[in-house]
């Protein structure tokens, strides 16, 4: 059975969302719609590739993502089916594949757009929805549109590493208000070599002096860091709102520093 999932800014109240699945579901009715989610923020690349990124890859191979956050093209571009993994992805040539993809896609299929486009957005969105059908009956991306090498990247945030400093920021806020970092455990590891550390939140203003193995090893209320199921370093209140607690957004700085004497 095909599956399709969708993730997009359009929020669950506005009609594009059924228009889409409607469309999808009348041209392949044996298909399994998926949200992954409609919660991102508009026009937020980071944090729908944050969140595709970290689900995608659960569903089975062959899968198409169709991705409607900074939905359409600019001029002069068109959209992209991307084959990266064994599974499919479907966007506007908008930079997102750059934050999303660890590694080289395995293909890149340009699909063109009139310029200017002669279609509404939604009608544009929901045409993209036959390409979507196309990829799930097993068509060759390739017979779809023209292949290509080049096409818009956008870097990631990456955290740096200064003398005996790690400099990191805030790439995510979940719906726990839990401030995630691109502070990997791998990192944190190869630069700590047992040595003290302190992590410093928000400058100097806010210090933890441990990484906890869980939420519940700091008193309710209090502010602790620990090691995600992403394996990346999270800045937490217990039972508490560190975002707002704490001023924390994405792009608010987290340092780790490390002193010179052994533990």
């Amino acid at each position: 059975m095909p599956v399709l999932t969708l993730t997009t800014d359009w929020n669950q109240q506005d009609y594009y969302t059924g228009a889409v699945k409607g469309k999808i579901l009348t041209s392949c009715p044996d298909a399994t719609v998926v949200d992954i989610s409609h919660q991102i923020q508009p026009f937020n690349l980071s944090q729908a590739a944050f969140v595709l990124r970290n689900s995608c890859f659960h569903f089975p191979p062959g899968t198409v993502h169709l991705i409607g956050v900074q939905a359409l093209p600019e001029p002069g571009k068109g959209f992209l089916i991307v084959r990266a993994g064994g599974h499919f992805f479907l966007s506007a040539d908008n930079g997102i594949f750059g934050l999303l993809l660890h590694n080289e896609p395995e293909k890149v299929v340009m699909i063109p757009v009139n310029d200017p486009p002669d279609k509404s957005p939604l009608e544009q969105v929901l045409e993209l929805t036959g390409y979507a059908c196309e990829l799930m009956k097993g068509t060759d991306p390739a017979i779809l549109g023209e292949v290509v090498e080049s096409f818009e990247k956008r870097t990631p945030m990456r955290a740096t590493i200064d003398e005996s400093v790690i400099n990191g920021s805030v790439i995510y806020v979940d719906s726990y208000r839990n401030a995630i970092t691109n502070i990997s455990e791998e990192l944190f590891r190869r630069v700590s070599k047992e040595r003290p550390y302190e992590i410093l939140v928000q400058s100097n203003y806010f210090k933890i002096k441990t990484v906890s193995k869980t939420y519940s090893d700091a008193p309710e209320g209090e502010m602790l860091a620990l090691f995600n199921s992403l394996g990346l370093l999270e800045i937490a209140i217990h039972n508490g709102n560190a975002s707002e607690l704490l001023n924390l957004k994405v792009g608010s700085t987290v340092r780790v520093r490390f002193s010179d004497r052994k533990m």
